[in-house]
Order: structure tokens, then C-alpha cells, then sequence
């Protein structure tokens, strides 16, 4: 079935329309339902300046109905993206609270470094809400990324993105310092969140247990937030 505001049939009045193209500003004429459209007199491809596209930051089919995407809403649909992910954590989880409660801690940790060291935050912040989803599964660390690989194609995320995704879900062992800067910033947001979970339980021991892990941590950024993480109870 065709979306109906794009199916001619049910167009009204100005669905044809003229649009000045930014580049040499000669009149280019468009229909409504189309997403870009392409100068005659000068070559230049530009977007339909009447067209809304607020469906299509989060409609998986939105590339098959449009046809293309301007650079400003595949943004969108990203940042979008990772809301809808932490939705799917919490039904994959059900009512196990303290998983979810741990996995928003882990992505609220990899949101902030992210911001410091320059990582997409839709694979960083993704991976942190799915890394537990596929924990424990059978058959090797791969078969633990396919729950998190199903929801996000299930959320129409792009195949890039998802095998990104996976690739940090499906490597439980320590990241190493070489590992790519996704990787690493999982990485860190997880012993952050272990620390800020269990750190209270061990307060007598708080010098040690704050070294041992700014050991392990590898971005500055980590280290950082390490410092303002509170220890006593």
C-alpha cells in the first residue's frame, strides 16, 4: 500500500510546483513526492524545499518511499536511533531491573566520553544498551551480537552500523588499547558503570579499587570521569 501522501490520487492544488535552485536560481519545477530533483541549467541536485520529511527519521522504509535522504535527516534518524534501542533493551530484558538498570548506566557513561573522543554515538551508545542482550548465549561469542544484530534491523538501522554494533556486542574480553574508538569507549563505560555499582559495597578499599581501574581504562576521557566518580558510601 502506497503512503497516501505521496499517492497522486489524493494530491490538491500546488502538488506541482516551481522551486528556485539555490545554485544558479533557475525555476525547476517539482512534483510534491519527489525528494530531489536536478537542475537543467546549471547541474545541481538539490533537496525539495517543500517536502516534509519527519516521517522519515524513523521510518525503516523511508529510502524505499523517497528514494533518497538529505545528509540532515540520516543524522537524525541516528540520533534517534539509540532511544529507540534502549526501548528494545528494556522489552529484551522484561522485567529483570537490574540489567536494565545497569545497561542505561553503561550507555549514560558512553554518551559522555563519546562527546570527548570523537566516536559515533549511535554504534557507542547502542552497543552499550545491547552489549548484555546477548550475553551468556551458547555456541561462542558470536552468536551472543545476533539478538543485538535481529532489533537493529528490525529498527531499519543501516547494515554498517549494525555490523559496528555487533562487532563491539560480540567481543566480550577486554578491548585493548589498539581497538577502534567505539570499541574502547564500551569499554570504558562499563568498568565506570561496574565501579559506580559496586564501588559503595568495597569503600574500605576505595584507593585500590580506583587504581586498579584506571589501569584498565583506555581513553582520557574515562580517566577523567574516574576522578569524579564518588567511592564512599
Amino acid at each position: 500500500m502506497k503512503c497516501p501522501g505521496q499517492d497522486s490520487r489524493f494530491w490538491q492544488p500546488g502538488a506541482i510546483f516551481e522551486a528556485k535552485c539555490p545554485e544558479c536560481g533557475q525555476m525547476v519545477e517539482f512534483f510534491k513526492d519527489e525528494s530531489k530533483r536536478r537542475c537543467r541549467a546549471c547541474g545541481h541536485m538539490f533537496v525539495n524545499p517543500r517536502m516534509d520529511f519527519g516521517c522519515a527519521s524513523y521510518c525503516k522504509f523511508a529510502e524505499q518511499c523517497l528514494g533518497y535522504l538529505p545528509p540532515e535527516i540520516l543524522a537524525q534518524r541516528e540520533a534517534l536511533l539509540k532511544d529507540r534501542v534502549a526501548i528494545e533493551m528494556k522489552k529484551a530484558f522484561k522485567k529483570d531491573f537490574r540489567r536494565i538498570a545497569r545497561a542505561m548506566k553503561v550507555a549514560r557513561y558512553a554518551e559522555k566520553i563519546t562527546l570527548q573522543e570523537g566516536g559515533d554515538p549511535a554504534v557507542a551508545i547502542s552497543a552499550a544498551y545491547l552489549r548484555d542482550v546477548g550475553a551468556g548465549a551458547a555456541d561462542g561469542e558470536e552468536r551472543g551480537a545476533t539478538p543485538a544484530r535481529e532489533i537493529l534491523q528490525r529498527l531499519g538501522a543501516r547494515e554498517e552500523l549494525i555490523d559496528a554494533v555487533c562487532r563491539i556486542v560480540g567481543h566480550r574480553h577486554d578491548a585493548e588499547a589498539e581497538a577502534d574508538t567505539n570499541t574502547r569507549i564500551v569499554h570504558d563505560a562499563e568498568l565506570l558503570a561496574d565501579l559506580e555499582e559496586h564501588g559503595k559495597e568495597a569503600a574500605a578499599d576505595a584507593a585500590a579499587i580506583r587504581e586498579g581501574i584506571r589501569r584498565r581504562l583506555l581513553t582520557e576521557s574515562a580517566r577523567a570521569l574516574l576522578d569524579d566518580l564518588p567511592m564512599e558510601a
